[in-house]
């Protein structure tokens, strides 16, 4: 199965991150009334307590977790893949499961994590911002893998494809974008 090209898949990745910063707009503040101080109207604006940061981010975790579990299952795609004409798939070609594509949810975050950590172990030192180019390891790493796949996908066991193959692949002998017939695996 032919992958999708490497820049085709940045171009829906930062699509993709557009519609997520959307995402977590809204639900932010939707969210902010669990989250906010209580406080008398005129109050200069405060950081909200540990508490309430921990409790918004684990929010805005599912929130992301729903949505690319939902939309990453059953050949079902983001507005980013579908305006990209990308599709994900298993290797085998075969459509994630629920369980799959939170696998592969929790493995982009491996990039973050790996900075946060860092962050906070160069912080103290002063040298915090270093920590930066982590935030893009699951993606540079398809500089480095021999099929050119993202960190997450190995990880995970899936592929980008061009939309046309994972059509075909969701409906077994319809015929693909340029007319032709799938190939039929014996």
């Amino acid at each position: 199965m032919p992958a999708a090209g490497f820049m085709r898949r940045i171009g829906a990745l930062l699509y993709e991150s557009l519609v997520l910063a959307a995402l977590l707009l809204v639900s932010g503040f939707l969210f902010l009334p669990l989250t906010s101080p209580a406080g008398p109207a005129g109050r200069a604006l405060t950081i909200p307590a540990l508490p309430s940061r921990v409790m918004t981010f684990c929010l805005m975790f599912t929130v992301l977790a729903f949505y690319c579990v939902t939309l990453w299952s059953g050949h079902r795609r983001t507005l980013a893949m579908k305006t990209w004409r990308i599709g994900l798939v298993r290797r085998d070609g075969a459509a994630l499961d629920r369980r799959t594509a939170l696998l592969r949810y929790l493995a982009a975050w491996i990039g973050p994590l790996a900075a946060l950590a860092t962050y906070f172990a160069l912080g103290k030192l002063g040298l915090g911002i270093h920590a930066l180019p982590l935030l893009f390891l699951n993606y540079v790493w398809a500089l480095v893998d021999p099929d050119r796949q993202f960190l997450h996908d190995r990880l995970a066991g899936t592929r980008l494809v061009s939309a046309s193959v994972a059509e075909a692949a969701a409906t077994p002998g319809a015929p693909l974008a340029n007319g032709k017939a799938p190939l039929r695996r014996q």
